[in-house]
């Protein structure tokens, strides 16, 4: 496996992207803007995150690695860093000339902070008419709630995502993995490669606002569907139910899909369970959900009967499946590896990890190699010399 050092990034550009020869500039902090920015980073794009002085927030997260956040790294792959106090002149300064070459700049400034900060839409516009200019948000650009900050499992909760993951009956219950944020990232780059794109022939450049509510919403439209004249007061779950869900076994655990007729009698056949396969009574996915209760301890006890791993193993192709693993055994999954999602990285404070990269994949324009989440203004003195503004500070 190759080892990507911090310093590729110059190196990267002999590997072209789709996205080679736009600049970003990354404002943004946590989770939704900046992976956002490491979405377009892994399509070429050179992104330059901006830091004020204390760093990103996420880097003073909690995390069992002793120099650095886990998340940060994760988050923040393929780009250059640089610190700017843009409450100081030549630091705001600075960000204007970084501004006027740009092709995109991403920030996640509660609503009126980068109006304070002079750094807003309108004027950024005037320096640089071609400019993307992205805001990620809480609750959206306009509202009774327009100026609240918003994080991830607040949007969860608020949305129904929750009360929907909890079980029948029980609590709500949050979704771990950030992944109203990571939704976000993935509208946040979409929305900006599709303003890009419609820049090539208008040549100007627009606003483009993301919002995790927007995201949160947008994950559920499966669910946000109300015909007229229905009650708005009924069932939303889109679980199967009972068959369908994580089973217990003689070792670990495994989930199971069989709601197409074809796996149903499958998983029958593999389980020893034929009485059930051709009983009319449970020959509809909505018939087997509604009696559960009666299926679920019988195929519990034939899947006692076998680890996860050897059904997943025994059902192969035929039955939907997976034994429940861990994070940790996706380093060295063969389909992982075969993909090449996994990249070794050189990090100035952390040394050597490994890490996801290239989500996507391009025939002809690949994209460079990932490198490492730069330590807090890694690149400063480099690019404030590339647009003419480096003086040597005494702290």
């Amino acid at each position: 496996m190759e080892t990507l050092s911090p310093q590729s990034s110059t190196d990267a550009q002999s590997h072209a992207g789709p996205l080679a020869g736009i600049r970003v500039l990354d404002l943004s902090a946590y989770i939704a803007g900046p992976y956002g920015c490491t979405l377009l980073a892994d399509q070429g794009a050179d992104v330059i995150k901006i830091e004020p002085p204390g760093g990103d927030n996420l880097r003073q997260y909690p995390s069992t690695l002793a120099s650095e956040s886990r998340a940060f790294l994760g988050v923040n792959r393929s780009k250059r860093g640089i610190v700017l106090d843009l409450k100081r002149a030549e630091d705001h300064a600075a960000l204007l000339r970084l501004v006027r070459d740009a092709d995109v700049l991403v920030h996640n400034f509660r609503p009126g902070v980068a109006e304070r900060l002079g750094i807003d839409h309108d004027k950024l516009n005037v320096i640089n008419p071609r400019l993307i200019y992205c805001a990620v948000t809480g609750y959206g650009e306009t509202g009774p709630m327009k100026d609240k900050a918003g994080y991830d499992q607040v949007l969860q909760t608020m949305t129904g995502m929750c009360a929907l993951q909890g079980k029948r009956g029980g609590p709500p219950e949050v979704i771990f993995g950030s992944v109203v944020d990571y939704y976000a990232a993935a509208l946040l780059a979409a929305g900006v490669s599709s303003a890009l794109f419609e820049r090539e022939r208008s040549g100007l450049g627009q606003f483009v606002g993301v919002s995790l509510l927007r995201s949160a919403l947008t994950m559920q439209s499966a669910r946000m569907i109300w015909a007229q004249g229905e009650s708005l007061d009924i069932g939303r779950d889109m679980r199967s139910g009972g068959v369908t869900g994580i089973h217990p076994t003689k070792d670990g655990y495994i989930y199971i899909s069989a709601n197409t007729p074809h796996f149903w009698r499958a998983l029958c056949e593999k389980t020893g369970l034929e009485r059930l396969r051709d009983n009319p009574r449970f020959d509809t996915v909505r018939k087997r959900a509604e009696l559960y209760v009666e299926i679920v301890p019988q195929l519990h006890e034939a899947l006692a009967s076998r680890t996860a791993l050897e059904w997943e193993q025994l059902f192969g192709d035929e039955v939907p499946s997976a034994a429940a693993r861990r994070i940790e055994d996706m380093f060295e999954h063969p389909q992982v590896v075969a993909e090449g999602m996994i990249a070794s990285f050189a990090h100035p404070a952390v040394g050597q990890y490994r890490g996801v990269t290239h989500p996507i994949k391009f025939g002809r324009t690949p994209g460079p190699e990932a490198f490492a989440a730069p330590v807090l203004n890694q690149d400063g003195a480099e690019i404030l010399t590339e647009i003419g503004a480096f003086v040597p500070r005494s702290e």
